[in-house]
């Protein structure tokens, strides 16, 4: 009997995912589409800057806690200006450097490699416009806020590919002491989770 009980447990054991938890670190890239920016002074315009699709870079260390995962995040963005103002304009970019810390909630799927997830995360972001001549809009550092959603794939026992979707906003930024603009973006993301 106590054979079979110790069969039957090792079969069980072979059959379940192996989701250990641990620590881990990620990394991934992708798609940065920052939406318009509306322009707040004395009077409020809207959508007065559009942008190109650009860059999002991210690398994270975190801990797997099975269902809770927790991790610190620096990222960077990249995006050209497109229009300002209705009118063209080709040597102006902007660029976002991030530090957030992030929580995520895994739906473990039974006898499955995929498990969706959502994410919402709470940090600083540093957005700086410079145009080609190497001039700089004065960096300014805000509050920023991010939620997603993503779904991992189990590709090695301690390797995960990561799809998701990020909508990342920092707070409005000062273009002087009175006048703002605001930022938000989609970011379609992909990358690579090591857990140890």
């Amino acid at each position: 009997m106590k054979k079979v009980l110790m069969s039957l447990f090792v079969a069980g054991m072979c059959a379940a995912p192996a989701y250990a938890a641990g620590p881990y670190v990620s990394a991934s890239a992708g798609l940065g589409l920052l939406g318009n920016s509306d322009f707040k002074g004395v009077v409020e315009v809207k959508d007065v800057i559009e942008y190109n699709s650009g860059l999002v870079l991210n690398g994270a260390i975190g801990y797997d806690a099975d269902m809770f995962r927790g991790e610190f995040a620096v990222g960077y963005q990249s995006n050209g200006v497109d229009t300002l103002g209705g009118v063209s304009i080709d040597n102006l970019d902007v660029s976002i450097l991030s530090f957030m810390a992030n929580a995520y909630v895994d739906f473990e799927m039974k006898d499955s490699a995929l498990t969706p997830y959502l994410m919402a995360g709470l940090g600083l972001a540093s957005v700086d416009f410079s145009d080609d001549g190497g001039d700089d809009f004065e960096a300014e550092s805000v509050f920023a806020w991010q939620i997603g959603a993503g779904i991992g794939v189990k590709a090695a026992d301690n390797l995960t590919v990561d799809l998701g979707y990020r909508y990342f906003v920092p707070s409005d930024v000062e273009i002087d002491d009175v006048d703002k603009i605001t930022l938000a973006s989609s970011n379609i993301m992909l990358g690579l989770r090591y857990g140890f």
